[in-house]
């Protein structure tokens, strides 16, 4: 599985690249503007940062929008993948992307149904937002699960990048069911460190080493 921080925020991705675990990064317009930073400013730093997947959205909802912004996005390095909305519009500028080799993400997806008509359309990613998912009593992973099983009846190439997942629990039932990428704020994968044995075990090693004579 890989692991792809879900944050527009430099010093973040600068931790997480440190631990030498993060395989790329994905950026939405609600995270971009909790920066409070021009986007241009911020795509580059990351850009230049990153050499993994980086995930830029598109923010036109009308085709020819998509396209004119996905075909810049496209031009700034080969490890953009633009993403876009799971809507009609969407949907036909994901084919078109594909077409023209520029790689997607078909992000807010939230149904199986739509998840088949995104790898139809040959995105590179679908992202199903489990969290969000789970708010209105419709688990997540039931989706997550459902998509991977459609994908392999079918042979589609479309990754499933697990999305909008809040805690330790969730990147581990979307590694289980075998979900390709899981992409995760900076407080979960830190949260994949832990556990209290650990903590208790590292403690009592370094009570002990302090009895050993020089």
């Amino acid at each position: 599985m890989k692991f792809f921080l879900d944050t527009a925020d430099i010093e973040e991705i600068r931790q997480a690249s440190a631990w030498g675990i993060l395989d790329g990064v994905t950026t939405n317009p609600t995270l971009v503007a909790q920066t409070g930073r021009r986007f241009d400013d911020v795509k580059a730093e990351i850009l230049a940062m990153v050499k993994g997947p980086v995930s830029l959205e598109v923010t036109a909802t009308d085709y020819e929008g998509m396209m004119t912004q996905a075909r810049a996005l496209a031009a700034e390095g080969e490890q953009v993948v633009v993403k876009i909305p799971l809507t009609q519009a969407g949907i036909q500028a994901t084919a078109t992307c594909s077409q023209e080799g520029i790689k997607t993400n078909v992000t807010l997806c939230f149904s199986a149904n739509q998840a088949l008509v995104a790898a139809k359309a040959g995105a590179t990613y679908i992202s199903p937002f489990v969290g969000r998912l789970d708010d209105i009593g419709n688990p997540g992973m039931d989706v997550v699960s459902d998509i991977l099983e459609i994908y392999r009846n079918y042979g589609f190439e479309t990754q499933v990048l697990a999305a909008s997942l809040r805690h330790p629990t969730h990147v581990l039932e979307a590694a289980r069911l075998g979900a390709h990428v899981a992409t995760m704020p900076i407080k979960v994968i830190q949260q994949l460190f832990k556990h209290p044995m650990t903590d208790l075990g590292l403690a009592r090693f370094m009570a002990d080493w302090q009895k050993v004579p020089e």
